[in-house]
């Protein structure tokens, strides 16, 4: 039983072929050696679909900008913040801004700033794809803060009451008041007592 290599020889070509094709597009998308750029206009179309499924991905708003910025870090709060963004969206005097006119209010923003603008577009094409970040700290005293307020051995009044020697929950005995209809008051000790003792 034999095998044709020449087969296997020109599929080894053929892979060659497309990962040097691969690198080529990767070049002049500006995704060398890594790393996760996406073409500006491919970002820009992401992010003006963001929240809105009505979109054509040809116009973005204000508040997907900014969404688009503060994942990007652009928007640090800082030297740049959110109402310096609306200021500028707003000279266009448009709700929504067309790739060239967005484009025109980024030279805007980092003249205004003294930032470079391709500064400001390279962290705007490598922040990824749209997505919901978390501006939390997770950081060890966060989660020790955590743990310490949802220590129930830590508990007093009432809250107590509501959770056994384990820590977990009673459930509706812990929150309401259930009526003893023993015949006893209540507080007294020596329930249950008196049989034994006559």
């Amino acid at each position: 039983m034999g095998y044709d290599f020449s087969v296997v020889k020109m599929s080894d070509a053929a892979v060659e072929q497309v990962t040097r094709e691969v690198k080529d597009v990767k070049l002049e998308n500006g995704a060398a050696n890594g790393d996760n750029t996406i073409p500006f206009k491919d970002a820009f179309k992401m992010f003006s679909k963001f929240g809105d499924p009505k979109s054509d991905g040809k116009q973005i708003t204000l508040s997907q900008s900014d969404k688009w910025m503060k994942q990007a870090k652009v928007i640090d709060g800082k030297k740049i913040t959110t109402t310096d963004t609306a200021i500028h969206f707003k000279k266009l005097k448009s709700v929504k801004l067309g790739i060239d006119d967005y484009q025109k209010f980024l030279e805007d923003l980092a003249k205004n700033k003294k930032i470079e603008v391709e500064e400001i577009k390279r962290k705007l094409t490598t922040c990824g794809q749209p997505g919901v970040s978390t501006h939390l700290p997770k950081s060890p005293a966060a989660a020790a803060a955590v743990d310490r307020l949802t220590d129930t051995s830590k508990y007093t009044g009432s809250h107590k009451q509501r959770f056994d020697e384990t820590g977990k929950g009673k459930g509706i005995a812990g929150r309401k008041d259930l009526v003893d209809a023993s015949g006893y008051v209540s507080g007294y000790q020596h329930k249950d007592t008196y049989d034994k003792s006559h």
